[in-house]
């Protein structure tokens, strides 16, 4: 049966974590699932920029033996010529086997789905979902803390705009014993509908502070976002804010050293460079991560293991 990957929430409990393990056993022995996708083909069909997410994809699909094709941004698509996305996705379905999809409109993956035969995964719509990039914080998470359920995990910096931390709340919320603690300005809060669709109906337990030392003690993970300058009304209100959201060493301090430190990147100051070097720094790992996952459900969808 032909299946897509729009949502975190496609893949039951029981199949993200196949989906971990697998991805963990393509880490450790690559050259077993080296041919796993030879003479299959992934379009990467990327109407907006992307570099992590895009290569990544393709990274992924090379390690399996397989190829790409595709386009990285709009403008050299027919999109430019006014092609649907239904139109599109009808020829692509005819030149490979599967699709991983970046548009800037929400929902365009599942209209692309709608009108494939080939599996479309969804790799990031507007400001709705970016499922891989939740599957990759969950891959880094199961690996470094070897365990979803009993942790507590602080979300820093921008709450209120941030897919990625709306899906892993999302994902997340499904694991026993997990509790949040969300970090941020109170413009950019975890928007009302997250808050009650997510922790509240599902009595997940959180709490919201403003201040990033107020939290570091506590966490199992700390989850990094840029705080955006554009996301406030008032200048000198950005200015005031800014500084508490820069992770350095000195506040790391207050941290327990079995925390790690995760960011989707790309990353402006809201690391410092510093914090690189400590142990607890796993996004470049991450990233990693994210290959190894999107082997996984790559393989998963087309139906070769």
């Amino acid at each position: 049966m032909l299946r897509h990957l729009l949502n975190p929430m496609d893949l039951s409990v029981e199949e993200t974590q196949d989906l971990l393990l697998l991805a963990r056993d393509m880490e450790a022995d690559p050259a077993r699932f080296s041919s796993l996708c030879r003479g299959k083909k992934l379009a990467t069909l990327f109407y907006e920029p992307s570099t992590r997410t895009r290569l990544s994809f393709e990274a992924a699909m090379l390690n399996l033996g397989g190829s790409v094709l595709g386009f990285s941004s709009a403008d050299s698509s027919s999109a430019a010529k006014g092609e649907s996305v239904a139109d599109t996705i009808r020829v692509i379905s005819s030149y490979a086997d599967i699709c991983a999809m970046r548009h800037p409109k929400e929902g365009a993956p599942l209209v692309a789905a709608q009108h494939s035969l080939i599996p479309v995964i969804n790799a990031g719509d507007g400001g709705h979902q970016h499922p891989t990039q939740t599957l990759t914080d969950l891959s880094t998470i199961f690996n470094l803390k070897g365990r979803l359920s009993d942790l507590v995990i602080g979300l820093c910096g921008d709450l209120k705009f941030g897919r990625t931390v709306h899906s892993l709340m999302t994902a997340m919320s499904r694991y026993a014993n997990v509790r949040f603690v969300l970090i941020s300005p109170p413009e950019l809060k975890v928007p009302s509908y997250i808050r009650e669709s997510v922790l509240e109906k599902k009595h997940i337990p959180y709490t919201e502070v403003t201040r990033l030392e107020d939290a570091l003690p506590q966490l199992d993970i700390l989850y990094m976002t840029r705080v955006q300058r554009e996301r406030f009304f008032s200048e000198d209100e950005y200015l005031r804010m800014k500084d508490s959201y820069i992770l350095d060493a000195e506040k790391l301090k207050l941290a327990r050293p079995d925390m790690f430190i995760l960011h989707p990147l790309p990353r402006v100051n809201e690391i410092a460079v510093e914090v690189d070097r400590d142990p607890r720094a796993a996004y470049f790992r991450q990233a990693r991560y994210g290959v190894y996952v999107r082997m996984a459900l790559i393989a998963t969808l087309l139906e070769v293991i």
